[in-house]
């Protein structure tokens, strides 16, 4: 966990010096202001046994991991499925459409209903799916442009 947070903070660093142009006028770190909630996901699920599958995502959407810090992390199956929780902070600079809830958001990411509801359905606990899988990204980043 101390070089995730290492990580996060050099991403703070390069999200803000960075010039991304006219194509994007909001960067959030999800680890950075809600970093509490994916180091208790990580705790709880992320050391296993070697051979698990790693299933990676490119990068947050606006009602799931951006939301939480949890890969695909949709709030309900976070702290309801999962049972992981923790503070969640705000972004500097928020955009207008898509503001950071937390736990309080009630929008879904599409793909993470559809990840967590096949992991639910299929293995029916958190703690059978993630004896197989962790789910991870590898870009921690949100990029919006100014329409959202």
């Amino acid at each position: 966990l101390a070089s995730r947070r290492r990580l996060s903070q050099e991403l703070d660093a390069l999200a803000a010096a960075a010039d991304w142009g006219p194509r994007v006028s909001h960067v959030y770190n999800p680890l950075a202001y809600a970093g509490e909630v994916y180091e208790a996901y990580v705790r709880k699920y992320g050391s296993g046994a070697p051979g698990r599958v790693l299933l990676v995502g490119m990068n947050p959407g606006p009602w799931g991991m951006a939301q939480t810090a949890v890969p695909f992390g949709v709030p309900e199956v976070v702290r309801g499925w999962m049972g992981v929780s923790g503070r969640v902070g705000r972004p500097a600079a928020q955009h207008p459409r898509r503001p950071i809830l937390g736990f309080e958001c009630e929008r879904r990411e599409v793909s993470g209903s559809r990840l967590w509801g096949w992991a639910r359905e299929d293995y029916g606990t958190p703690e059978a799916f993630f004896r197989g899988y962790f789910v991870e990204t590898y870009c921690p980043l949100v990029f919006m442009g100014g329409e959202g």
